[in-house]
């Protein structure tokens, strides 16, 4: 969190996860994986261009269970130390990653264009401590829900994947 960034004003959510933390990472940063997990239940992500690098670009498409609305993102990489941290900003687009002003997109006047998500991660030793902040959004935003129902759906997607191997 930036010395500029109160509670208030990010979504930090942490969850521990029953996976080895590269099993977790690899759940971030493979966009097939990704797109099992990502958005609010019954969402869907049809696309996830992930160029995992510092200055690497992200193109993320999240589409609602009906497939009447998509909501397009796109960021860069800032901060990558494989299997610990993961920052990367985000900004609302079009489907080609123009940059849009929230607002556009239905958000409260005064949502920021572009926000932040920093991923910690921490060995428990065999299971993974997540500490996930979304800066930039709310902490009583809709936001958190739709994140705590993501991380449902990480978890049910770790099983089902360890499951079947």
């Amino acid at each position: 969190m930036s010395d500029s960034t109160s509670p208030k004003d990010a979504v930090i959510i942490e969850r521990i996860f029953d996976a080895a933390v590269d099993f977790v990472w690899r759940m971030w940063t493979d966009p097939e994986h990704f797109q099992e997990w990502y958005g609010p239940k019954g969402f869907t992500v049809p696309v996830a261009d992930m160029e995992l690098c510092v200055g690497g670009k992200r193109l993320i498409c999240m589409a609602s269970p009906d497939g009447s609305m998509k909501m397009w993102t796109t960021g860069e990489y800032t901060e990558i130390i494989p299997n610990e941290r993961l920052v990367y900003t985000e900004s609302m687009t079009d489907e080609n990653g123009n940059v849009v002003s929230p607002s556009v997109m239905g958000m409260p006047e005064g949502h920021p264009t572009t926000t932040e998500v920093t991923v910690l991660l921490e060995d428990l030793g065999g299971r993974t401590k997540m500490v996930m902040m979304h800066a930039g959004i709310p902490a009583d935003s809709g936001g958190a829900g739709g994140w705590a129902q993501a991380f449902d759906k990480l978890a049910d997607h770790i099983e089902t994947v360890r499951s079947s191997k």
